[in-house]
């Protein structure tokens, strides 16, 4: 009963994550010979085999896609949003803070006129959830009462990391550049360096991952960034905050795999926002062009 439980929370994570994606982008994408870029991201099996199992994975996710589809309407949302924001608290207390340092970005920085009541709302409910749980995240490394956070959570990474990579799927990330930390933390295992059966299969989806990555890598995409709406702002600064972070104290492959579960939609939404927009942005050029052409020919005749 409890691993059915559990696989419950997961399904209503997915159900948020498809309203969270189909709200804000009503675009169709099609991707890697037309498939669907939503169903491909939906449905992919790694995401599916930790939001199904009995531990943290289910519910943390659950209420990361709670928060995701309720921040946008906080005032009609406000049970979602509160309780999207204790479960992620109370499981993971530092995911907690990369999700309010990204909302509070969102709302400072993304394009679209937002009330005034709103934009305050939002400031003061998670800068006040900061200030209130801020022993509580920093107690998860040990840093509530250290003078020098900066010098105690690069001790705490590193005696971390060093733990983590003496097992067999370890690795030592702890002695890469900060580059080749990110791009292990998002893509790897990547076939030659896969822990068995299951690192195999996880190397398909993280080649997939790069895949995706990899149609962000455009001169266009910082300027699309910069005229982002707030749900695109806050999902690149929670997926970087929190990728950020990991890459510090993760040295285990098979703890990366599962741990990325929980943060990677937050990239997707974003690559998908921009496929999107890049559509859109082709669709009304083409609309403009015909009418502008049809202008012309009653003119002429």
């Amino acid at each position: 009963m409890m691993m059915l439980l559990y696989s419950w929370f997961g399904f209503v994570g997915f159900v948020y994550a498809y309203l969270f994606f189909r709200e804000n982008i009503p675009i169709k994408i099609k991707v890697f010979k037309n498939i669907d870029f939503l169903s491909l991201v939906l449905f992919l099996p790694n995401m599916h085999f930790w939001t199904a199992s009995l531990g943290k994975g289910a519910p943390i996710f659950m209420s990361l896609m709670m928060f995701a589809y309720a921040i946008k309407k906080p005032k009609s949302r406000w049970v979602a949003l509160l309780i999207g924001s204790l479960i992620t608290y109370y499981i993971r207390p530092h995911v907690f803070l990369f999700i309010a340092a990204g909302t509070v970005v969102g709302y400072m920085t993304g394009k679209g006129k937002i009330a005034f009541w709103k934009k305050l709302l939002v400031y003061v409910g998670m800068i006040g959830s900061l200030v209130l749980a801020q022993d509580t995240i920093l107690g998860m490394a040990g840093l509530n009462e250290s003078e020098d956070l900066i010098q105690g959570f690069e001790d705490f990474s590193t005696d971390r990391a060093e733990d983590l990579s003496s097992s067999g799927s370890g690795v030592g990330m702890a002695n890469y550049p900060l580059p080749f930390k990110l791009f292990t933390f998002w893509f790897r295992p990547l076939f030659v360096d896969a822990p068995g059966v299951l690192g195999l299969i996880v190397s398909v989806e993280n080649l997939i991952y790069l895949l995706l990555f990899i149609k962000i890598l455009n001169k266009d995409f910082l300027r699309f960034l910069k005229n982002s709406p707030i749900s695109v702002k806050m999902s690149l600064t929670t997926f970087f905050l929190a990728s950020l972070a990991m890459a510090f104290v993760m040295s285990n492959l098979g703890i990366i795999m599962r741990q990325k579960s929980m943060v990677m939609y937050f990239l997707f939404f974003v690559i998908y926002y921009y496929l999107a927009q890049k559509k859109y942005d082709r669709i009304m050029r083409l609309k403009l062009f015909r009418k502008l052409k049809n202008e012309r020919m009653e003119v002429s005749s």
